[in-house]
């Protein structure tokens, strides 16, 4: 199993196909293979070795595809680094995985200063923008056209493919390390979904998140036209659908309210539009019913997963996503697993429940991570037992349908991204006037949950929320940052002096049967 097997079979298959779409520029399948084998002969000359990693920070686009696959085909393995991450989580990610190549474009080209100043590991830089590469960055077209097509190195199977951050529970960001059997297998899973061949995919989601990253190497798995965006934005993706006529997109439950309450949205002609995959987040009924009736044509797919699952595990069919699933509750369903995936709910002692009956969601198959860059105690506690421990709460149904609902993990998904808590408490505590802090995830009607701070002051100090965010700001990605806090005069404990955050938790979710959004 190997990443770059899509590319060798379209050859065969349909070279002239269109690849990618990014603005005004196109590639048949035979100019997309052909440039990434030039580029990976460009990273090989210069100095790139089998199992190097080569860092991403770019918005979306074509050379973004690009600069994975020719990464893959040079014997390299990823980085995608998430673009709303402060310059210190950046340096920390690259440093703690020695990244030693990064690929920058025209948004992030102003950073490199900082970075190459605060990294140990960066030694090479190539410039994916449209301007005149920066002072000592190697260009990324120029290291196209100079160099002639390399061999494939045709790395496989448990050969490391991706590593990928994702928030630490210890405030620190793990380093998800995903192998070329992880991904592939995740893009098997696609077809495995019924998802269709030569189709016209959009990629409005961030490719530095794992759902992005997959659903690149899962449309050209089935030779579809990439339709590439540089951001979520409801208009771009409104124009979009309606210019290139595409049939499948992704978008995660706050990315689809956006576009329906985009003001021209009627003006648009979406029935092209026959396949509606959403994920990160549960979606609501009264969302879905909106956009059924606005996208008459779409089919909804949930996908429910992690980026230590490649990422997903089980997904809710459009059969569901109907008047059936709503009558049989199975439209508050994750779906069932894929065919190469185990799903089962275990209790504090990791022994199996009976269906019904809520415990931890744990995972096994061939889309299981590796473990975490470095961190050799936190991979034993996640894959103890040869299953993935998720740290979500849930139920299974006699017919192994997937409930999600709740955290045991103190994480919180806000707008799709992943946010742990001690990440953003660390950060708190690091004001003077802050004795205690927790941060928990409150419902929101726009994000699904918002990051939310309870804070123990010193006497006779004071705290405003726009002195706190500032001050957050300086550490981690604006996405982390709360967005309601309140000061208290304790936080609740146990006898033995534990932090009891579903107290807290209850105040703001009350007798909600599921407390995920």
């Amino acid at each position: 199993m190997y990443l770059t097997q899509s590319l060798h079979k379209v050859l065969q298959e349909s070279p002239e196909h269109t690849a990618t779409v990014f603005g005004d520029r196109r590639h048949s399948y035979r100019e997309l293979v052909s440039r990434v084998a030039r580029l990976a002969g460009g990273l090989r000359k210069l100095g790139l070795k089998a199992g190097d990693r080569v860092a991403i920070l770019s918005l979306n686009s074509d050379r973004y595809a690009e600069a994975i696959y020719a990464t893959f085909w040079a014997g390299g393995v990823i980085n995608p680094v998430n673009i709303r991450w402060s310059p210190a989580e950046i340096i920390y990610s690259l440093d703690d995985c020695e990244s030693t190549f990064l690929v920058v474009d025209d948004t992030f080209s102003p950073m490199l200063e900082a970075l190459l100043e605060g990294s140990a590991s960066l030694r090479t830089v190539v410039y994916a923008g449209d301007k005149e590469a920066p002072r000592d960055c190697h260009d990324f077209e120029a290291l196209i056209r100079d160099n002639e097509e390399a061999g494939d190195a045709l790395r496989k199977n448990d050969d490391l493919a991706a590593v990928m951050y994702t928030g630490g529970t210890t405030g620190k960001p793990k380093g998800v390390m995903l192998s070329h059997a992880n991904l592939f297998c995740d893009a098997l899973g696609s077809q495995a979904a019924a998802m269709p061949t030569r189709s016209i995919t959009l990629h409005a989601a961030p490719s530095f998140h794992v759902a992005g990253t997959g659903l690149i190497l899962q449309a050209t798995a089935r030779l579809s036209t990439n339709v590439i965006i540089p951001m979520f934005d409801p208009k771009a993706v409104l124009e979009a659908i309606q210019k290139e006529k595409v049939i499948e997109a992704f978008l995660v439950p706050t990315m689809l309210r956006m576009v329906l309450n985009h003001p021209e949205f009627a003006n648009y002609d979406l029935s092209s539009l026959q396949h509606l995959l959403y994920g990160a987040s549960p979606i609501d009924s009264t969302l879905l019913n909106r956009a059924r009736q606005a996208m008459p044509e779409a089919k909804f797919l949930q996908a429910y997963g992690m980026t230590e699952l490649s990422p997903t595990v089980t997904i809710l069919t459009p059969e569901w996503h109907s008047e059936k699933g709503f009558e049989t509750g199975r439209i508050m369903s994750a779906g069932q697993p894929l065919p190469m995936v185990e799903i089962r709910i275990v209790d504090a002692s990791d022994q199996p429940v009976a269906p019904g009956t809520r415990g931890e969601i744990v995972a096994r198959g061939p889309v299981v991570m590796q473990g975490y860059w470095n961190k050799p105690e936190q991979t034993a506690d996640a894959l103890r037992g040869g299953w993935m421990h998720t740290g979500d709460a849930g139920y299974m149904d006699e017919d192994g349908f997937l409930y999600v609902v709740d955290r045991i993990k103190d994480m919180i998904l806000t707008g799709g991204e992943n946010v742990y808590s001690a990440e953003v408490e660390e950060a708190i505590l690091q004001l003077p006037q802050v004795v205690q802090c927790a941060v928990i995830g409150v419902p929101d009607e726009d994000w699904g949950e918002r990051v939310h701070a309870s804070v123990v002051i010193q006497d006779g100090t004071g705290l405003e929320l726009d002195e706190l965010m500032a001050h957050c700001k300086t550490l981690i990605a604006n996405y982390k940052i709360p967005r309601s806090f309140e000061l208290r005069g304790e936080l609740p404990l146990s006898p033995a002096g534990k932090l009891l955050k579903y107290k807290l938790r209850e105040e703001h979710w009350g007798d909600r049967d599921r407390k995920v959004s």
